[in-house]
């Protein structure tokens, strides 16, 4: 573990440097250090900051090390910073696809147990955060996790919305920052004619979304068994996210929360440049 806390250490440093970003002189601890913490929290502590913090502060990995509080302050800081370093990594991922072949699905991220919606504070009970998971038949509170990856399981983009948030509708949010020729794998949940016209006539990229029975664009019979080879890819990236997820996740506040439902994607994607 000791390499890869240097190599995310080099690779947050080297993402603030090509931003020209300068910290306060007064500050003890740099921004690439609060990136480096959060996201060693994230991969190996279940996104425990206080475990992190004395990790690496007893090895001296950063000796400076700031208080919880104050810590927890400047996390909220660098938030854009650890935005860019995700999209920077999304873009060095494109480039590595050379067979432009994407999938795009969402995945649930529950505030709490359905029994203690009531009782939750992040969201105020709000309906608009009660969504359906299809895949398991069961209702969740909280936030859903859009995703979009390569086909090695790479993420290159992602959105959080609230819970109730139709998949068919992030069709319209998803930036499509693909290159000319590129195929998306969807499962049912995403089909929408008018967006495939568009993206395949203004973009030249394809929209692969399963077919309910109902459709009246079939596919062939090959075109689904590509769509279901191609899908298994993104269902694997749901599952390495999962391992990442604590059984549950602290916070105070819904920004907090989305903050850090935000790492996990982040860690992921950190993850898989570590282990290349």
């Amino acid at each position: 573990m000791n390499d890869e806390i240097i190599a995310i250490y080099c690779l947050c440093d080297d993402i603030l440097r090509a931003m020209n970003h300068r910290g306060d002189r007064q500050q003890e601890m740099s921004d690439g250090e609060v990136m480096t913490t959060a996201i060693v929290a994230t991969m190996y502590f279940c996104r425990n900051y206080e475990r992190a913090r004395k990790y690496l502060s007893e090895l001296q990995y950063i000796p400076k090390m700031l208080s919880r509080s104050r810590f927890n302050r400047r996390l909220y800081r660098v938030e854009q910073m650890l935005l860019i370093l995700f999209e920077a990594l999304g873009q060095t991922w494109k480039q590595l696809n050379t067979e432009w072949v994407y999938s795009i699905d969402s995945f649930p991220i529950p505030v709490c147990a359905n029994i203690r919606i009531p009782r939750s504070k992040i969201y105020d009970g709000k309906q608009e955060y009660r969504g359906y998971q299809a895949s398991k038949r069961r209702y969740f509170y909280g936030i859903k996790i859009h995703l979009m990856v390569t086909e090695s399981g790479e993420p290159v983009e992602f959105f959080l919305t609230n819970g109730s948030f139709a998949d068919v509708k992030g069709l319209r949010v998803f930036p499509f920052d693909l290159p000319e020729g590129s195929v998306v794998y969807a499962d049912r949940a995403y089909n929408d004619y008018e967006v495939e016209d568009l993206l395949l006539e203004a973009e030249n990229i394809q929209l692969s979304a399963m077919r309910k029975s109902s459709s009246t664009r079939p596919l062939a019979g090959y075109v689904q068994f590509l769509q279901h080879h191609k899908r298994k890819v993104i269902e694997t990236t749901g599952s390495l996210i999962s391992q990442l997820l604590p059984k549950s996740i602290h916070a105070v506040t819904a920004k907090g929360f989305e903050l850090k439902a935000m790492l996990f994607v982040l860690a992921l994607s950190v993850n898989l440049w570590v282990a290349t």
